[in-house]
């Protein structure tokens, strides 16, 4: 878990989801992964969205890719659903790819990817960062649950009032 919960954006967070097409690393066809679940919204609400998995080869009938240098064509942006030190590995990976932005994940209970250590590997290769939040919070329309959790989160100073 981040020492401190970094402050979220709400507006350059609605940017991030529209600036094209998005990688969701960590997304797996287990009904219980967030990453499926932040995944199958993406695409439900009309945006392009590959899944990238070291192992599964398909994310909720589509394919799935076993790195970001696998996902054909480009990509504007990646969300990184993957916790712990693999979280940083993946923000090296897309910046090599050249990925220019990266969405942190941190859900209500979990701290997700905004580890320490992918903030900081974010900050020194100079990519665009949305610093831990669920993206499912941003998503329009967005559900009541998803609200509930962007109002919590504003009132506790973690995300601004975009």
């Amino acid at each position: 878990m981040p020492a401190t919960i970094p402050v979220v954006d709400a507006d350059a967070a609605r940017a991030f989801l529209q600036a094209g097409r998005l990688a969701v690393v960590g997304a797996s066809d287990a009904k219980e992964s967030m990453g499926r679940t932040v995944y199958t919204e993406l695409r439900s609400h009309g945006i392009d969205a590959v899944a990238v998995h070291r192992t599964a080869a398909t994310v909720a009938g589509d394919p799935c890719y076993p790195s970001l240098d696998a996902v054909p064509g480009e990509l504007a942006g990646a969300i990184v659903m993957v916790g712990g030190p693999a979280a940083a590995e993946v923000v090296r990976e897309a910046a090599a790819r050249g990925i220019p932005r990266v969405w942190l994940y941190f859900g209500f209970s979990k701290p997700g990817s905004a580890t320490p250590e992918a903030l900081a590997a974010a900050e020194e290769l100079g990519l665009e960062v949305v610093p831990g939040a669920c993206p499912l919070m941003f998503l329009e329309p967005t559900a009541f649950i998803h609200r509930f959790h962007r109002g919590i989160r504003r009132m506790r100073g973690h995300v601004t009032a975009g």
